[in-house]
């Protein structure tokens, strides 16, 4: 329950299932081999890096704990016996996945040919096509961030001659409040789906969204994969290559690189400054 505290229902999810792991091949017996069998089912369990990690330590730090309330290091050294080996590192190569604006704009196409032939009620239609201009336009998660945003929060963005939509820390992967500008085309988008609606209401079906998007199967145009919800955060980060996007007002509005002192100890923009920034760059792009 102490791990568990505070996190995320998918680091939660990989503890419980590294401490299952844990039992079964320990049974609450400590050796070499007991844990050696651990190791051995993890590599051969799972074939990505990350994965193994998780589980491998997990068990560490249990073991590291144990040691500390045993009063017993002996614990502690079966961690020996957990080490990875070492592996090659491949060549890293640029991501295959390229989301244009014509992609999008395909997207809001197929979004409009659903309403025109009944597929899609208005109201379906009003929030699928503003959920993929917000995600386009500013490159929130979908699921950590915009299935999570509410009317009241863009209600009150909507008020300001410059509107900036403020990301509170519980609706933001990496727990980071930040100022998100909203185009005026996303803010022309969003006025009938807030209409009428209470304060603490989802704003998106991002969840129904998804399931549309997998059902009609809408294709990119380069390489023809299936358009998921990432590939919206994934074209605001290539398009914004495109028109120079600044670096600095790109990385604090993705929240996607600030882990370094300068975000943790320095930066702190002001709404109308990160706005003003942002519009420097895409007041001039239009997705039709």
């Amino acid at each position: 329950m102490l791990r568990t505290a505070g996190l995320s229902s998918k680091s939660i999810n990989w503890l419980q299932k590294a401490a299952a792991i844990l039992w079964k091949h320990t049974k609450g017996r400590l050796n070499k081999a007991s844990v050696e069998s651990l190791r051995s089912f993890v590599l051969t369990k799972y074939v990505d890096v990350d994965a193994r990690r998780k589980v491998v330590n997990f068990a560490k730090a249990f073991l590291h704990y144990l040691s500390k309330t045993r009063f017993d290091s002996r614990y502690q050294a079966f961690s020996l016996f957990l080490e990875l080996s070492k592996a090659l590192k491949e060549r890293k190569h640029v991501t295959a996945r390229i989301v244009t604006k014509a992609d999008v704009e395909n997207v809001l196409g197929e979004i409009e040919r659903a309403f025109v032939g009944r597929e899609l009620d208005k109201n379906r239609f009003l929030n699928y096509r503003g959920l993929v201009l917000f995600g386009a336009f500013t490159g929130q998660r979908p699921l950590a961030t915009i299935a999570k945003l509410t009317v009241g929060q863009f209600l009150e963005a909507v008020k300001a001659r410059k509107p900036v939509l403020d990301v509170l820390p519980d609706c933001d992967k990496i727990k980071m409040q930040h100022y998100c500008p909203l185009h005026p085309q996303v803010v022309e988008a969003l006025l009938p789906v807030l209409e009428g609606r209470r304060d603490d209401e989802r704003v998106f079906e991002q969840l129904s969204f998804q399931q549309w998007l997998r059902h009609n199967g809408v294709r990119l145009r380069h390489g023809g994969a299936r358009m998921v919800n990432g590939d919206l955060r994934k074209f605001a980060e290539q398009y914004g290559d495109i028109i120079g996007w600044d670096q600095s007002n790109r990385a604090y509005i993705l929240t996607h690189g600030v882990s370094g002192v300068d975000w943790t100890h320095y930066k702190h923009p002001l709404p109308e400054q990160v706005y003003d920034v942002y519009m420097r760059y895409w007041s001039n792009v239009t997705l039709k």
